[in-house]
């Protein structure tokens, strides 16, 4: 019989970070979550998608903030307390993701995760990493690096350029 914990080195373990977007539940490597913060007032961009809230002064930083919700064709959420930004690196980018809820920190075995079907795959699910075997639930594993297309990245990153010349002019 194997000691506890003997089983993480041979098998491999993710931490993650769980949280919750239209009943569902969907986590992020934690190595790519900078913080969690409650939703503070956010300043709308004209001619941004719609899943772009807008914009955030993060201790100076201008962070650029998406809706899951609305990004995965979700509807819209309702205003709660329980609603958070997920603060996350996205390649070179650091951009806020607003959820329903998060729930916790887990560290899970990599034996639990499963790739996603290749049955629902489609250009909107190109995002889902794997699917993390937690029971009673399955939990949907995001791939940030895929959550925006390319166009899409650079329409934020010119977006973020803009606010921030106009923030330092101010």
């Amino acid at each position: 019989m194997q000691a506890h914990g003997e089983g993480a080195a041979q098998t491999g373990q993710r931490q993650l970070v769980l949280f919750h977007l239209a009943g569902e539940v969907y986590a992020v490597d934690i190595h790519q979550v900078r913080e969690i913060i409650r939703v503070p007032q956010i300043t709308r961009v004209p001619r941004t998608p719609d899943f772009v809230e807008g914009v955030i002064n993060l201790r100076g930083n201008v962070i650029p903030v998406l809706d899951l919700r609305k990004r995965f064709g979700l509807g819209e959420g309702e205003d709660s307390n329980d609603r958070r930004i997920i603060v996350v690196e996205m390649g070179e980018r650091t951009i806020g993701m607003i959820v329903d809820a998060v729930s916790e920190v887990l560290r899970i075995d990599e034996s639990l995760i499963d790739p996603p079907s290749p049955y629902i795959v489609s250009v909107n699910t190109l995002y889902i990493e794997g699917i993390a075997r937690l029971e009673p639930d399955l939990v949907i594993l995001l791939n940030l690096e895929k959550v925006l297309t390319e166009d899409e990245k650079e329409r934020l990153e010119t977006m973020e350029l803009e606010e921030g010349e106009a923030n330092a002019g101010v």
